[in-house]
């Protein structure tokens, strides 16, 4: 089916206003927030699950390739495609269902994170997953990717607070699975959907859980003269058995990009800052706070500030929140590595990811979910000089590698994407890729939902067989 055809049977089933295939409407579908980038054939919008059922049918029936996209800041080139349609989610964004008695919420998967977050915190409750573009981030992107927050270390990922799903298949058939329910029988489909990067179908209903917010908050800003010092404080306050809600470091090329930006008080002669959030219980909490700073004083802590009210806790959380962005400040592009690492094996993987950097000449800024041991290493370049950028590919591909050797992974939450893909042969042996890919083919076995994405198009294996 030509496209012009193929726009035209769209327009059918979503309306003539939700389907976009002039050039320059398709050129902002080309990319996301990864560095990779491909023309897609076409853009719908759908606002219903009978509209995506009937999308998908059609482009199932032709052999037409189709990717679910939400606000398009996945970091990996998960919602990049080539000649491919988007099928575009953002315009199903409404809340169905608030359920306070039974902890339960019903969404729609283009409904931005905080937005969620913002209403139900109105009545005291919480969505927990709080991943840094949770301003403009969707629930059905974050489900695509597992995506985590810094809150993930108390509260866990994602796919800890969704309870079921309606699904779309890649033939157009509808299925529910899991629901408001405990331990539903049956196989675990909800947890195997989450975090499958959209290549099982497209998800058109979420039922996620909801929990009390905390009784009290303590926000710490750890100041360290030592990369190292910081990384250790991370293992000793996990290995005294305190769980914080937050543990985040920061190193200095982040927090001068963020004091350039943003202003949050973070100290421009320290190597290295860790933020600290500590909740629960009001009693107890300021002699937990102690211990955690006696903690960081065995590790050599240059000073521990404490946010005094709500105003200086958001503070310290905007330049945080803020740090990605802030990298603007130095340099057009960056590269954002996810890998994830034992704990104890971060001071030595951070100082691989220094060294790498050095060898191919780039700067690099690192931030890290230190508590669960997710680094985000940033590697600084400019798209516009082709040595750059093929050395930022090259020194992302070392860093994993690193992270792999440290028995660690790939992907904490960003997930494998285009980006990635030809790194998974690093923590996967070929018999491990052959039985994901028989999972795929069980939902998709005409390879049409988000195809040539998580696995390896060039055949090696760091693994052997």
């Amino acid at each position: 089916m030509d496209t012009d055809h193929l726009a035209d049977r769209l327009r059918r089933v979503v309306g003539r206003e939700n389907v976009l295939d002039r050039d320059v409407d398709l050129q902002v579908y080309e990319y996301d927030a990864g560095v990779d980038m491909a023309y897609p054939r076409l853009v719908c919008f759908p606002t219903s699950t009978r509209q995506v059922s009937d999308v998908v049918k059609l482009l199932h029936k032709q052999q037409i390739p189709f990717v679910a996209r939400g606000a398009g800041t996945n970091l990996s080139g998960g919602t990049v495609c080539k000649d491919a349609v988007i099928i575009e989610m953002s315009r199903m964004n409404r809340i169905l269902e608030i359920d306070y008695p039974n902890m339960r919420a019903v969404v729609e998967p283009g409904l931005v994170n905080l937005h969620l977050v913002n209403t139900v915190a109105k009545d005291g409750y919480l969505y927990a997953p709080d991943p840094a573009s949770q301003k403009v981030s969707t629930l059905g992107g974050n489900i695509g990717e597992n995506s985590g927050g810094p809150h993930c270390l108390k509260y866990g990922v994602t796919t800890n607070h969704v309870l079921g799903l309606e699904v779309v298949l890649p033939n157009g058939q509808v299925i529910e699975v899991g629901g408001k329910a405990l331990d539903t029988p049956g196989y675990d489909l909800t947890g195997l959907i989450v975090g499958s990067e959209g290549t099982f179908g497209i998800v058109t209903k979420i039922t996620v859980r909801l929990i009390r917010q905390p009784e009290a908050i303590k926000t710490m800003l750890a100041i360290f003269n030592s990369l190292q010092d910081a990384a250790d404080s991370v293992s000793a306050i996990i290995a005294a058995g305190i769980l914080p809600a937050t543990l985040e470091l920061l190193d200095k090329a982040f927090i001068h990009a963020i004091e350039e930006s943003l202003k949050c008080g973070y100290p421009l002669d320290a190597e290295a800052v860790l933020l600290i959030e500590l909740d629960g219980i009001r009693d107890g909490l300021d002699r937990l706070a102690g211990h955690v700073t006696d903690l960081c004083k065995e590790h050599n802590v240059r000073e521990v500030r404490v946010a005094k009210s709500d105003e200086e806790r958001e503070h310290l959380w905007a330049g945080r929140r803020g740090a990605f962005g802030s990298l603007a400040r130095m340099a057009p592009n960056f590269l954002t590595l996810d890998g994830t690492v034992p704990r104890t094996k971060l001071p030595e993987v951070l100082a691989k990811v220094v060294e790498i950097a050095k060898r191919h000449g780039l700067k690099v800024a690192n931030c890290l979910h230190a508590g669960d041991g997710n680094l985000h290493p940033c590697l600084l370049y400019d798209e516009r000089d082709d040595g750059a950028k093929k050395a930022t590919r090259i020194a992302g591909f070392e860093i994993l590698q690193a992270c792999a050797d440290a028995g660690g992974t790939l992907s904490g939450e960003h997930g494998i994407g285009i980006e990635k893909q030809n790194a998974m042969p690093f923590v996967f042996t070929k018999s491990d890729l052959d039985a994901m890919r028989r999972v795929k083919d069980v939902f998709d076995p005409a390879g049409l939902c988000n195809a040539e994405k998580i696995f390896p198009t060039e055949e090696a294996s760091a693994h052997g067989e």
